[in-house]
């Protein structure tokens, strides 16, 4: 189930993006006469899963979910239809019209994915706001995972700085950000009561953008042990802990801490601990007997860092939301451009950072969160916008680039020459996409053996 939710999420989130920006091109087509004789979400190639006639134009779904397309009359693109360039130009063709206007269409579908990218930021964040926790709320510090230790930083720091930027954000992809999009060699932590700053060698850049360690985490919010969610007939349960029951030791040792409490049960298995649990409300400490189980748990979760520390939300009104939304926009695409930078530097590993259906879908996540969907659906439309600007034949990028020249210079580069040119780029995007989707096959290959 979880699986098909995840599928369900990139499916809708692709078809919204793809029919949109196809219908960037289709409406200054139709505006400029330009006949159009195709409009389908997803390649067809042989056979169709739905269409229907309205019009001149045939609208339809495919089967092969690589994109969309609109055919456009007299125009040389992916459908490789040569047949109709042979005859004499037609008014309502896309080779009749003039070079601006040719223009306009195509660099409809990137506009449109622009702004919608913008729009839905701007209403996510009119809908849920924004709420996050203050670095400085976080007193504890915080609680180090194992990638985190190696790049230097232990649990009890408090992080004041990524590079120049001061750390206001409770948030460990503040660090990775700085590091590999940022270029930040240097991390301030206050430790022991004074300022102490971690050198980050450059390797680090590669490090953190590993596919491998896209779900590791550097470090979260060091908080005291209470119970957040107990699992039913789990031992806690059984044992008798709640929900809100705070754990302040194991067989005698204080464990004020979450990570102080991990490292006491460390190695602990089918064995019964001795737990020094205070209930909510309560100022006496009980002793609770808890088994664990074979993999060394009680089947329970900690409270979220909200629970101890106080957030701040930023409301936003609609008119509020429109800039807010544009900036978080912009900022999005910078840091697209960076990493490209960062990866023509040799810093960040094209085949790490590369992925494919199952790369893109596992950030929907496996639950239907409606503010996580449309935040992805978002970026990943000013990514497609972003992408197809790229100058290679059969993108849009690359019919920009040659009308630009056809408009700088005066003359229109020759039908065989499109026709070739577009082959090639074909050829270039198809072999993008069949690296990315393998990459993420051979990942899940090496997963599943334990590679």
């Amino acid at each position: 189930m979880d699986t098909l939710i995840t599928i369900g999420q990139l499916v809708l989130s692709l078809s919204i993006l793809i029919v949109l920006h196809e219908f960037g091109h289709f409406l200054p087509a139709r505006f400029f006469g330009t006949r159009v004789e195709k409009f389908y979400l997803f390649f067809d190639p042989y056979f169709s899963l739905f269409k229907k006639q309205i019009g001149e134009t045939e609208y339809g779904i495919g089967w092969l979910p690589l994109g969309g397309y609109v055919k456009i009359s007299g125009m040389i693109d992916e459908s490789f239809d040569t047949e109709q360039m042979e005859s004499e130009p037609q008014p309502w063709e896309f080779r009749s019209k003039p070079a601006w206007q040719r223009l306009i269409i195509m660099l409809g579908g990137v506009t449109v994915n622009f702004i919608l990218g913008f729009l839905i930021y701007a209403m996510v964040l009119f809908a849920w706001g924004e709420e996050y926790l203050p670095a400085e709320n976080a007193v504890a510090g915080i609680a180090v995972d194992s990638l985190g230790q190696e790049l230097g930083l232990m649990t009890g720091d408090m992080v004041l700085k990524v590079g120049n930027v001061p750390f206001e954000r409770f948030n460990d992809r503040a660090i990775l950000r700085g590091i590999a999009i940022d270029n930040a060699r240097q991390i301030t932590v206050k430790r022991d009561g004074s300022e102490k700053v971690i050198d980050v060698d450059n390797k680090w850049a590669d490090i953190l953008t590993r596919h491998d360690n896209k779900s590791e985490r550097l470090f979260s919010a060091r908080t005291p042990f209470t119970i957040g969610v107990a699992a039913k007939d789990g031992p806690a349960e059984k044992a008798g802990l709640k929900v809100e029951d705070a754990i302040l030791s194991v067989n005698g040792t204080p464990t004020p801490y979450y990570d102080l409490y991990q490292d006491a049960v460390k190695g602990i298995k089918n064995q019964e601990i001795t737990l020094g649990v205070k209930s909510k409300g309560s100022e006496s400490v009980r002793e609770v007997k808890v088994m664990l189980n074979e993999k060394g748990m009680m089947r329970v979760a900690p409270a979220p860092p909200e629970y101890f520390y106080d957030t701040k939300r930023i409301e936003y009104g609609f008119l509020e939301s429109i800039p807010a939304g544009y900036n978080q926009g912009v900022n999005f695409l910078g840091d697209q451009f960076k990493a490209f930078g960062e990866m023509f530097k040799g810093n960040i590993k094209v085949t790490e950072s590369l992925g494919g259906f199952a790369s893109i879908g596992s950030m929907f996540g496996k639950q239907w969160i409606w503010e996580r969907f449309w935040y992805m659906t978002a970026s990943l439309s000013l990514i497609l916008a972003f992408m197809n600007l790229l100058p290679i034949p059969a993108l849009d990028g690359g019919h920009v680039m040659f009308l630009l020249y056809e408009v700088v210079s005066g003359r229109k580069p020759s039908d065989t020459f499109m026709e070739r040119a577009t082959m090639v780029g074909f050829v270039i995007v198809l072999g993008l996409v069949v690296l990315a989707n393998g990459l993420d096959i051979w990942r899940g290959i090496k997963g599943f053996f334990g590679g």
